[in-house]
């Protein structure tokens, strides 16, 4: 009877496992339903010179083909700032882009049938790396700059070094891909089933494309199988094109993406160069620093302007630098346009932070942890302005040091690699300070809808969406605490645009922030409506009946929750509630690159012991002991699964996920065959988590703490201890050159590099 704070199971947890879980391919499918498929560019960058689509029309089950002067209204649907046409019509922008849509009564005829396109080009050579883009100043938006103080302190320091980490990108590969379900209304308008993370932004951009009021579209949302951002803008393409079919033929259309098509037209999390000068002292003590981050945004702004910040945000990751100047890239090139990632921009920021501290340990010939413990943040502000208060950080870093016995390990792998000419041991333990609040500041409300009906049940609907990470579970937890009654008694409706107006998508690690504060704020509507009526009735003060356990009890009497909801009704108290949250306290001035864009920190901590063969460059876990930050937690339970599932990912981004292109813009791991995300046998042979207790210093639901990004940086503590374990060879004077991720073949390079150092 106390939800919050509970490890109740996830709301859909049995549906998952049974297979009875409904996602948007397993919708019955209407009447005379079409299936779409997409035609695509066979070229990186060029000019649509002709396109002979008469053998499509002919092709068996073909009922219609669409192209870009189909479109009735808008025909560029980039989320922030233009520059992705729903369809090319002239430039091709990236190898692979949708160029036509077929519709056909069968989904394979239509993907065959899309084959059969004769299209000629004018191909113009793509620009397809940093180093080229920098070199013709080819950018998708301006760079933006922050600084503290006098970043020339770098010369005068005692030491001063400089290094460069090139980072690679993700793919998202969530489990369901990218799917939609369009149907006309009587009315003209467009009920739409989607996999995404932002239902009001699919519901803006197919009402500009149609040219319809966003009344007459309605976007409806249960769940994904997995998003991890990939479908916060990349949903709406599909959703788009689904919906100019059933509006044109009058007839439902699904488009379903094949797992191949999905990888090579959707974004991926940006691959980054980043360089860095820093002066020091000879204690490891940081004087000044000088950083420059370099994104790789792909063929369009998308959202990589928010995310470069981001990155900028966060290149401190948990260490004060008392002078400091960030500058940030936008650079563009000839591939698809990259896009939101779990942890969005923060992560390309916080390793090089990490990278940087190993670099400094090396030359003061320090143990890395004692060099990141010296300039952990004790109360100074950021280079943007926020103050730090440190507490926390330096409480996970000094308690996990404890528990992980990381001093012992650390002399005991020391001997271990004097001794052992094939396999090297690596150990480091590494900080998470993560900012918790969508950087632009109107993104940062949220609504809630819920009813009482006089059977006692409750139904919430909600702006986030659930993508597994368990939001809806956290939200009726919340609901069912304020109301005093059994978690069951809550159910969550699909998030639909009809219910709850204007979302924000449900990113930024700020789903049950919002979305809980605005359930918290409803329920304490309705209960306190019906506290006021019972307390008219029986001639005593609201604030004398409490709500538990499924009854309302006062000094002089009882009665259950049911019979109170049916005497409010019959009352005629109003027994629907709207409830809205909009964070506080958050601001960032950009013409001063002065702020606070977040309302909190989210921190964590991990260390990690590695094991690499140096003969073949493979790389095994043995250990990872974890101590992360989750405030009070409303789900301790859901947000262990987070922490571990964040810190898996992390892992893969930085050891086994490579992306590869062709010198043509193909983009060469387009499927699970030759893109390597972790495996079961990749998990740590030992894992430890555990969860800090303590509350929250913002207002937040419950004093909780956000836990969806946050963990995936703790990934990073395994990059640093391959770096450890390969450094060793130098008898840890020399921190090597590795670039992540850290693949076998990049560790074999690490380490002959290494040897033939003088």
């Amino acid at each position: 009877m106390k939800p919050i704070g509970s490890p109740v199971t996830h709301d859909s947890a049995l549906l998952h496992v049974t297979g009875k879980a409904r996602y948007v391919v397993d919708a019955p499918l209407p009447e005379g339903t079409l299936f779409a498929a997409i035609g695509q560019a066979t070229i990186a960058r060029g000019r649509l010179v002709s396109m002979d689509l008469s053998a499509l029309l002919k092709a068996p089950g073909v009922v219609a083909v669409l192209t870009a002067s189909d479109i009735p209204g808008i025909t560029d649907i980039g989320p922030v700032y233009p520059g992705d046409p729903l369809l090319a019509a002239d430039e091709v922008l990236f190898h692979g882009q949708p160029i036509f849509l077929v519709l056909a009564t069968d989904e394979k005829l239509a993907r065959s049938a899309a084959l059969l396109a004769k299209v000629e080009y004018e191909e113009t050579p793509p620009i397809l790396t940093i180093d080229e883009a920098r070199s013709k100043a080819y950018r998708v938006r301006p760079p933006h700059v922050m600084q503290r103080g006098d970043p020339s302190n770098i010369s005068s320091a005692d030491h001063k070094i400089s290094g460069e980490i090139s980072i690679g990108g993700q793919e998202h590969l969530y489990l369901e891909g990218q799917a939609s379900l369009a149907t006309p209304t009587e009315e003209g308008g467009i009920h739409l089933l989607c996999s995404t993370q932002h239902p009001t932004e699919v519901q803006t951009l197919v009402s500009e494309v149609l040219g319809l009021p966003f009344h007459e579209v309605v976007v409806e949302v249960r769940r994904m199988g997995g998003a991890f951002g990939g479908k916060e803008t990349q949903a709406a393409p599909w959703a788009c094109l689904a919906s100019l079919a059933a509006h044109k033929l009058n007839k439902p259309v699904k488009l379903r993406l094949p797992r191949v098509t999905d990888m090579t037209v959707t974004g991926k999390r940006h691959p980054f160069v980043n360089q860095y000068q820093v002066g020091f002292r000879s204690d490891g003590c940081i004087e000044a620093v000088q950083i420059d981050i370099n994104g790789d945004c792909g063929c369009s702004p998308d959202l990589s302007d928010a995310i470069v910040d981001r990155a900028m945000f966060h290149c401190d990751n948990a260490y004060y630098y008392p002078s400091v100047k960030v500058c940030g890239e936008r650079w563009r090139t000839d591939k698809v346009s990259n896009t939101a990632f779990r942890g969005f921009g923060g992560p390309q920021g916080v390793i090089t932070a990490e990278a940087m501290l190993d670099d400094i340990a090396r030359v003061c010939q320090q143990d890395p942890l004692d060099t990141r413990l010296l300039n952990l943040y004790s109360g100074q502000q950021t280079h943007y302005g926020q103050t730090v208060d440190g507490s926390t950080l330096h409480q996970i870093m000094t308690q996990l040091r404890a528990s992980s016995d990381y001093d012992r390990r650390r002399q005991k792998i020391a001997k271990h690699n004097l001794a052992s000419s094939r396999y090297l041991k690596g150990l480091a333990l590494t900080p998470v300070k993560f900012g918790i609040s969508f950087t632009v500041k109107h993104l940062n409300q949220a609504g809630v809808l819920v009813h009482i009906y006089t059977d006692g049940s409750v139904l919430v609907s909600q702006a986030g969406t659930e993508m597994g990470q368990g939001l809806y579970t956290k939200v009726s937890q919340v609901v069912a605490s304020v109301l005093g009654i059994e978690v069951d008694r809550v159910k969550m409706s699909s998030t639909r645009t009809d219910k709850v107006p204007n979302t924000s998508p449900t990113a930024a690690s700020s789903g049950s922030d919002m979305n809980g504060m605005a359930a918290f704020e409803a329920a304490s509507t309705l209960k306190r409506r019906i506290a006021e009526f019972i307390a008219h009735r029986e001639s005593i003060s609201p604030e004398e009946i409490a709500f538990n356990a499924g009854t309302l009890s006062w000094s002089k009497g009882s009665m259950t929750f049911i019979e109170a909801v049916k005497a409010a009704y019959m009352d005629r108290v109003q027994l629907s509630a709207t409830g809205f949250y909009k964070t506080p306290n958050i601001w960032y001035d950009r013409a001063s690159a002065q702020g606070n864009p977040f309302l909190y920190y989210a921190n964590g901590a991990a260390c990690s012991e590695v094991i690499i063969d140096r003969l073949t460059g493979a790389t095994h876990i043995e250990r990872v002991d974890i101590l992360h930050d989750v405030g009070n937690s409303l789900n301790p339970a859901l947000d262990r699964g987070q922490i571990e599932g964040g810190f898996v990912q992390g892992a893969g981004w930085l050891t086994s996920e490579e992306l590869k292109w062709d010198d043509k813009g193909r983009l060469l791991t387009n499927s699970a065959a030759t893109y390597k995300i972790p495996a079961i046998s990749d998990r740590p042979t030992h894992l430890t988590i555990d969860l800090l207790e303590k509350p929250n210093s913002a207002p937040t639901i419950a004093r909780s703490k956000a836990v969806g990004e946050p963990p995936f940086m703790l990934g990073i503590s395994v990059w640093c201890a391959i770096r450890d374990a390969i450094s060793s060879i130098s008898g840890y004077r020399i921190s090597p050159a590795l670039n992540a991720p850290a693949t076998p073949e990049a560790i074999i390079n690490a380490i002959t590099t290494l040897e033939e150092s003088p």
